[in-house]
């Protein structure tokens, strides 16, 4: 009975072992996959992270570039206005120019048309105070032209025109015309017009 006891103990002996080491290579392995998934789970939340922090990065530049859009707009639209008032002031000037600092100017208008026209006889047409002007002042014009071209030019007064100032120059038979009125020659050169006022205006 003592070999049969002794074999007995020494295969529970054996079995013990084995659960021991198949326990331990179960816990070895348990904290294995334990550590993997802590790891895998790490990981996972870094990338939610980060992608978290991208989108907000995203978010924000595109709010500030909106808000930077709409200030700039608004900038402009000041800016617009302001243009605006200023060349409409110009017009509210240039329409009551006193006759003193008026009449020099009607000549140099009229003395630019005739150059860009070529002809020694024109019709000259405006508004009721500007041609009044020129009518109660006809031989000094007509000196003050000569002396600009160095030719004599042969003027008519012409119909009145609505206008607020400046001079509509044209040949006898209307097919070819200058129009030096304020109002044309401020559309001519309102890009220029529109620099100078923003540059004064906004530096």
């Amino acid at each position: 009975m003592e070999g049969a006891e002794l074999i007995i103990q020494e295969i529970n002996r054996e079995a013990e072992q084995k659960i021991q080491y198949i326990l331990s290579e179960a816990q070895k392995e348990a904290e294995k996959l334990k550590e993997e998934a802590r790891k895998r789970a790490e990981s996972r939340a870094e990338w939610i992270l980060r992608k978290a922090k991208t989108q907000a990065e995203i978010e924000k530049q595109r709010i500030i570039a909106n808000a930077k859009l709409e200030v700039r707009k608004k900038k402009l639209a000041v800016q617009e206005e302001l243009i605006k008032q200023v060349i409409e002031s110009l017009k509210e000037r240039l329409a009551t120019l006193p006759d003193e600092e008026y009449f020099p100017m009607i000549v140099e208008l009229t003395a630019k048309a005739v150059e860009e026209l070529g002809i020694d006889k024109i019709v000259v047409r405006s508004n009721e105070r500007t041609l009044k002007l020129v009518v109660e002042r006809l031989s000094e014009f007509r000196e003050k032209l000569k002396d600009a071209l160095g030719k004599d030019v042969e003027v008519t007064i012409g119909e009145p025109i609505q206008t607020i100032g400046g001079v509509l120059v044209e040949s006898p038979d209307g097919t070819v015309r200058v129009d030096n009125t304020f109002e044309a020659r401020i559309e001519r050169f309102e890009s220029d017009l529109r620099a100078t006022i923003a540059k004064a205006l906004f530096g």
